[in-house]
């Protein structure tokens, strides 16, 4: 025969042969254009969709179909079966592979009831596809419905002999024997199929067959080649189920226990754990169940257990007593605490919660466990904020080993291991050293403390840790040993104004007078001061609390040379309107009534002096800073206070004449690129000393709202 290559049509024009030769236009599917619906009011008459459906069938045609067709003779019978055949064979000519076309031409030959013919097809479909399980069925129950027995056997041999892994071809087999009786053949054929060693179910189904005809000795030693074939949890807990169900309880824990040995730690599982509990708990031994299920939760992995422990808390709920119940909560607790440190071990916090729930236990070796496990997980990089969490593992252990587990040799041992972790070349942690000095004073070794101190000094010296070391030998009184601290804490740090201020507030207060002065004077003399405010305003309080006062002035004049902030110009103004007058101290002292004459005269000149500070600053301001308004305007209103507390003697008249005018204006401002960013509100201030300057402000001002006519730069309200 001479094949014709196929082409595909270039255009839709050309017939296609696939289409049978028609246009692919002329196979397009057109449907219908949608209609357009003009009017969309509801029609009059209204027509439900069942009307619509039962008009439809009624309308419908009846359907066409073939006559059927009367066989009279043997010889219409033999021409129906020769098409039949026919037709069947062409179709099997064609789709050889196709397994229902041989499944119905058997069947249609055994509905002739033409057996042999019926067995050539079954034979000649297994040659086609062999591996076909559906075949094998299909052909072994063509035997069976027709009472072939021996047929039928010979059928299933030969499908268990090539599909031996085809579990439903052997349970038929075996169905068909013991329905027969042949209760030596099933069980035969049961050995065949255990040979090649099935799943459970097969040997469930072996078990099953030898318990319906109370072979319990045969089922007893399939079971022991179960569990030979499957050494798994599953089978020894059937084995173990069969013996319970068969009131052989030794034999049942006989099961478990031989389970526990043969599979070892890696074949536990829970599962297992929670049968055995479970039969024990049965069997009323509960304190068996008990140590299984701790046994248990020691050794299954806790990822494993969660089913475990929900069978343990319920088992203590109803046998258990309150302490037990605590127990298997705690453990739970335990569990979640383990995994969360398994997945991160420098998760401290967890670390944290652990520790807290073995200290609410008691028990104290589980506690130092938690602890040495904790403090393992070293940060492993050498920052301070990675450390931070993790110290206060050392100071929690260090503080339950003194006062729950009072074992202070194992403290001090906690506080050594600490401070010899810790990294002191790149950072310290004071809060250590302070805590294992004050353990060594409570432990009344003043010498061990003083040791820790001054190394803490002498390898990594901290503001804290020299306070902290002042501050014990100021409560013993060793004020030798607090002035040599005090030197050594100004020589490792000169520009702290808070250790000159302390050092010579204790000179003052062991009545040390030029010492703690001296002290000040080389305190304001060093070129570096984290913080020279606070260490003049403690000269001067210091000069003032001794009645110092020329001094005092002196510090103010010396302090005005360096800065002429408004603040240094209020308070020494404060100060000379806070000077007590000298007859009245001199009264006090003698015990009479002050000379209200003298007392006037020096009241007036203390306004005077006081005044002559705030004219004094107010110059200075003007002069120096006239930019600076805002602290003008401060100056100003506190010296209208200070001439109003003077009473009679203030001239409140001469300062209000110097108070400024305020005035809103508004400028332009720009963003960090330099763009512009619009404008903002501020308060600025017009002196009546800059009016008096520029006689033409008016003019000036007039300009300015011009200006800002045209510019909108400028805002006067």
């Amino acid at each position: 025969m001479e094949l014709t290559e196929y082409n595909e049509p270039v255009n839709n024009k050309e017939g296609d042969p696939a289409l049978g030769f028609l246009t692919r236009k002329e196979t397009e599917v057109k449907l219908p254009r949608p209609t357009r619906v003009k009017n969309k009011t509801p029609a009059p008459v209204q027509i439900t969709a069942e009307q619509i459906l039962r008009e439809a069938r009624e309308r419908q045609e009846a359907e066409i179909r073939p006559p059927k067709q009367k066989i009279t003779d043997q010889e219409e019978l033999a021409e129906y079966r020769l098409r039949k055949r026919k037709e069947y064979e062409d179709l099997i000519r064609r789709v050889r592979w196709n397994t229902s076309v041989w499944v119905k031409y058997a069947q249609w030959e055994e509905s002739q009831r033409d057996f042999p013919r019926a067995r050539s097809i079954w034979e000649r479909a297994i040659e086609v596809d062999y591996t076909n399980s559906t075949l094998w069925l299909k052909y072994s129950e063509m035997e069976m419905k027709n009472k072939f027995i021996n047929h039928a056997r010979n059928v299933w041999d030969r499908a268990v002999s090539l599909l031996p892994r085809i579990d439903q071809l052997w349970y038929k087999y075996i169905h068909m024997e013991e329905m027969l009786g042949n209760i030596a053949g099933a069980r035969q054929i049961f050995e065949r199929w255990m040979n090649w060693e099935p799943d459970h179910h097969g040997w469930a189904a072996y078990i099953k067959f030898e318990l319906r005809y109370n072979e319990i000795e045969r089922a007893r030693s399939i079971y022991d080649r179960y569990v030979e074939c499957h050494p798994g949890d599953k089978a020894w807990i059937r084995y173990a189920k069969f013996e319970m169900k068969g009131g052989e309880v030794d034999r049942a824990r006989r099961c478990y226990e031989r389970a526990m040995e043969q599979l070892g730690e890696d074949g536990q599982t829970e599962d297992l754990f929670v049968h055995f509990a479970q039969f024990e708990e049965r069997c009323k031994e509960l304190e068996r169940a008990r140590v299984i299920y701790k046994y248990a939760l020691d050794h299954i992995p806790k990822g494993k257990a969660e089913n475990l422990y929900q069978k343990f808390v319920q088992f203590e709920k109803q046998y258990g007593d309150r302490e037990g119940i605590e127990n298997v909560i705690v453990g739970k607790r335990r569990f979640q605490y383990e995994e969360e440190v398994k997945k991160n071990p420098l998760n401290y916090d967890s670390w944290f919660d652990y520790a807290r729930l073995e200290e609410s236990v008691g028990d104290k070796e589980k506690v130092r466990e938690v602890y040495e496990r904790a403090i393992a997980n070293v940060p492993p990089a050498e920052q301070k904020r990675y450390w931070q969490r993790y110290i206060y593992l050392w100071i929690n252990y260090a503080l339950y080993e003194e006062l729950e587990a009072e074992d202070y040799d194992r403290t001090r041992d906690v506080f050594r291991a600490c401070l010899s972790i810790i990294p002191h070349a790149k950072f310290t942690f004071a809060k250590i050293w302070i805590m294992a000095a004050q353990f060594e004073i409570r432990q009344k070794d003043l010498k061990a403390a003083r040791t820790i101190l001054g190394n803490a000094i002498g390898r990594a010296p901290k503001d804290k840790v020299f306070k902290t070391y002042i501050e014990i030998e100021l409560q013993l009184g060793n004020i030798n040993r607090c002035r040599t601290l005090y030197e050594k804490y100004l020589e490792w740090s000169p520009a702290n104004c808070y250790a000159w201020s302390k050092y010579a507030e204790l000179e003052r207060s062991l009545g040390e007078t030029q010492r703690g002065r001296s002290i000040f004077e080389i305190a304001i003399r060093q070129p570096l001061l984290d913080m020279p405010e606070l260490l003049w305003k403690g000269y001067i309080e210091f000069e003032i609390s001794e009645k110092e006062y020329d001094l005092t002035r002196e510090l103010y004049e010396r302090l005005l040379e360096r800065t002429k902030h408004v603040k240094v110009w209020v308070s020494y103004a404060k100060f000379e309107a806070a000077v007590p007058l000298e007859e009245e101290a001199v009264a006090e002292e003698e015990g009479r009534e002050p000379d209200m004459g003298k007392a006037a005269e020096q009241a007036e000149v203390r306004a005077q002096r006081t005044r002559g500070v705030f004219e004094r600053a107010y110059d200075s301001l003007r002069t120096s800073a006239p930019e600076q308004k805002e602290e003008r305007n401060i100056l100003l209103e506190e010296w209208k206070e200070t001439e109003r507390s003077f009473g009679e003697f203030g001239d409140l008249a001469a300062v209000q004449r110097k108070l400024p005018r305020k005035v809103k204006r508004k400028r332009a401002i720009t963003a960090e690129d330099g763009t512009p960013a619009g404008f903002e509100e501020y308060t600025d201030y017009i002196f009546p000393d800059e009016t008096g300057r520029a006689p033409n402000l008016k003019i000036l001002e007039a300009a300015y709202n011009w200006k800002r006519q045209k510019t909108g730069s400028d805002d006067e309200s």
